[in-house]
C-alpha cells in the first residue's frame, strides 16, 4: 500500500509556553495530518535531552521528556492553576532550553504535590509496570539534582558504583524527590497515551526514533555498566562515530559509550528487549537509527579527539532482532540505512525485510542512475530530506549553477522557488511504499528552520512553527498530491 506521511518533532509545535508539549496543538497537527490525507507522523525521539539538547543524546533509553508535558492539561486534571504557569509565557520562533530547564520543573513540582492528595492506584501499577528501568533513572536524575547536575563521574565513588548502602541512603533522604520524577514519567505517559489513541482514532500512525547509542551520561549506562565497553571506573574505552568521508574528512566523533554484545547475548539481550518492549508501546512503528551499526560498528579509542584512527568491528547482526521479534511481537521497524554501507549491511536488512530509507538529496548525481527514485525498492522510506540534513531550499540554494541546471531539467521546473514542490513531488510519485515530508519543506522555510546540523553544537533541534501553519489552505494542497500520487 502507498502511503504518505509528515515528519515534525513534537518540540516544533506551536505552544505558548516555550516548546511544542502533548497538549492542544499536537491534537491540532493530527487533525491537520487527517485533512492532508497523511498515514504518518514520525515524531523523532522522546527522551528527555541532556548536553547539547539533542534528542539523540538523552538522560534515558526509556523515559519521557519532561519538557513535553502539557500545562493546560494538567489544568484541566486539576493539578495547576492558570497563574502556576501564565508566567512562563514564550511564544518566540526557537526553543530556549536554557529557560526551560531553569522555569518547567518549578511548575511541575506543584503539580506533583498536588497529586499527592489523588487516587494513586494507577500511579502505582505504572511503577510496577515499568520497574525494568523507572526507579534507577529516578534514583539517576534525584543524584545528579543532588550534584547540581554534574556528570556521574563527578559523584562520590560509592555512588558512581551503587554502593547498596550510599544507594539505600539516597532512596531514604531524597525519597520525594525520586518519586516527584516518577511522576514526572507517569504524567508523560497519560498525556502520550491519549494523543496515540486519539492519532490512531483518526488513521493516523506514529513513527517514533531509537537511537541506536546511549549518552554516557546516562541511567543506562550508570545503572547497567556491564553491558558497554568501560573500564574499571566506568569510563567509556572506545567511543562511537562515523568514519571520514567526503562530507566529513576527520570523521564524527560521537563520544557514545559502545555495548558489550557479547556480555548482552549472555542474557538474551535484556536490555535492548525491554527497550523494545517501551518502544512498542510508545509508537506505531519504530524507526531505528544508525542500522548499519548492528552489523558493524566503528569504534574510536577514547581520547581521540576526531574519527581518523577508529576500527571497525563486528555487531549483532540479525541476532538480536530475531530475538526482539520473539520477545516483543508485533513490532514494527524501520531501518535507518544511510551513509556507508557494505553487501553485509544489505544482506542482513534483507534476512530481516524491514524497510529501509533514501533520501533524495542525495540521489541527483548525474552518473548515478541506482540512486535515481524510480530505480528504488518498493520497501523503502523516501524522504527529500531528513532532520539531519538542510530544508530543501536551502540545500537547492548552495548547489552549483551546474547542479541547478541539471535538477531543473531532471524534474521539470523553471523556476528556482519551484525546487522545493517539484523534489517534494519526485518523493511522492516514486514506487517507494512511504513517502515521508518534513513539514519545514512543505513551508518552503530554508536555512533559518534547519532541524539539526551533524557534528556541530548550538543552534540546533530549536526551530518551532506557528499556529497558522496549520491551515487549510495547505492541508489542501498536501492531499491534493497525496491523492494524485494514489497515497491514500
Amino acid at each position: 500500500m502507498r502511503k504518505a506521511g509528515i515528519l515534525l518533532p513534537i518540540f516544533s509545535l506551536p505552544n505558548p509556553y516555550g516548546i511544542g508539549t502533548l497538549g492542544k496543538e499536537a491534537y491540532d497537527f493530527i487533525d491537520f495530518l487527517e485533512k492532508s490525507h497523511q498515514t504518518y507522523w514520525q515524531v523523532l525521539p522522546i527522551g528527555p535531552t541532556s548536553y547539547g539538547d539533542s534528542p539523540y543524546q538523552s538522560f534515558s533509553s526509556f523515559a519521557g521528556n519532561p519538557y513535553f508535558i502539557d500545562f493546560d492539561l494538567l489544568r484541566d486534571a486539576n493539578l495547576l492553576k492558570n497563574e502556576d504557569y501564565n508566567y512562563l509565557r514564550d511564544e518566540s520562533s526557537y526553543i530556549d532550553y536554557s529557560k526551560l530547564y531553569n522555569t518547567r520543573f518549578r511548575t511541575l513540582h506543584i503539580a506533583y504535590n498536588n497529586f499527592k492528595n489523588k487516587d494513586q492506584t494507577a500511579f502505582i501499577n505504572f511503577k510496577k509496570n515499568n520497574k525494568y528501568w523507572l526507579h534507577d533513572y529516578c534514583l539517576f536524575m534525584t543524584i545528579k539534582d543532588i550534584h547540581n547536575g554534574s556528570s556521574f563521574l563527578n559523584w562520590e565513588k560509592e555512588l558512581i558504583k551503587r554502593d547498596k548502602k550510599a544507594i539505600l541512603k539516597i532512596e531514604n533522604e531524597y525519597h520525594e524527590q525520586i518519586e516527584f520524577y516518577e511522576f514526572i514519567q507517569y504524567i508523560f505517559d497519560i498525556q502520550w497515551q491519549n494523543l496515540r489513541k486519539y492519532a490512531n482514532n483518526k488513521n493516523i500512525q506514529i513513527i517514533g526514533d531509537m537511537p541506536i547509542y546511549t549518552a554516557h551520561d546516562s541511567s543506562d549506562v550508570w545503572a547497567h555498566p556491564e553491558i558497554f565497553q568501560l573500564n574499571e571506573d566506568l569510563v567509556p574505552i572506545k567511543v562511537a562515530g562515523c568514519p571520514p568521508d567526503a562530507f566529513s574528512p576527520l570523521g564524527q566523533l560521537w563520544g557514545n559509550p559502545l555495548y558489550d554484545y557479547h556480555k548482552m547475548k549472555e542474557n538474551n539481550y535484556e536490555w535492548w528487549v525491554e527497550r523494545a518492549r517501551i518502544a512498542h508501546r510508545l509508537f506505531d512503528i519504530t524507526r531505528i537509527d544508525h542500522f548499519r551499526g548492528f552489523e558493524a560498528y566503528y569504534t574510536i579509542p577514547y581520547k581521540d579527539t576526531d574519527a581518523t584512527r577508529g576500527k571497525w568491528e563486528k555487531g549483532p547482526n540479525t541476532s538480536l532482532f530475531k530475538i526482539i521479534e520473539k520477545e516483543v511481537p508485533g513490532i514494527k521497524i524501520i531501518a535507518e540505512n544511510l551513509g556507508f554501507l557494505t553487501p553485509n549491511v544489505d544482506k542482513m536488512l534483507k534476512k530481516l525485510g524491514y524497510p529501509g530509507m533514501k533520501v533524495l538529496e542525495f540521489s541527483y548525481g548525474r552518473n548515478e542512475l541506482s540512486g535515481k527514485p524510480f530505480n528504488f525498492e518498493k520497501n523503502n522510506i523516501i524522504y527529500p530530506g531528513t532532520h539531519d540534513n538542510p530544508p530543501i531550499r536551502q540545500w537547492y540554494d548552495e548547489l552549483s549553477i551546474d547542479d541547478k541546471n541539471y535538477l531543473k531539467n531532471y524534474l521539470f521546473f523553471k523556476e528556482d522557488y519551484d525546487c522545493g514542490n517539484a523534489v517534494i513531488r519526485d518523493a511522492l510519485r516514486s514506487q517507494c511504499d512511504t513517502a515521508i515530508i518534513s513539514f519545514i519543506d512543505y513551508l518552503q522555510k530554508n536555512k533559518e528552520a534547519r532541524i539539526n546540523t551533524p557534528s556541530t553544537l548550538g543552534g540546533n533541534w530549536i526551530i518551532r512553527i506557528v499556529a497558522n501553519d496549520l491551515n487549510d489552505e495547505l492541508a489542501n494542497y498536501i492531499k491534493e498530491l497525496t491523492d494524485l500520487y494514489s497515497r491514500y
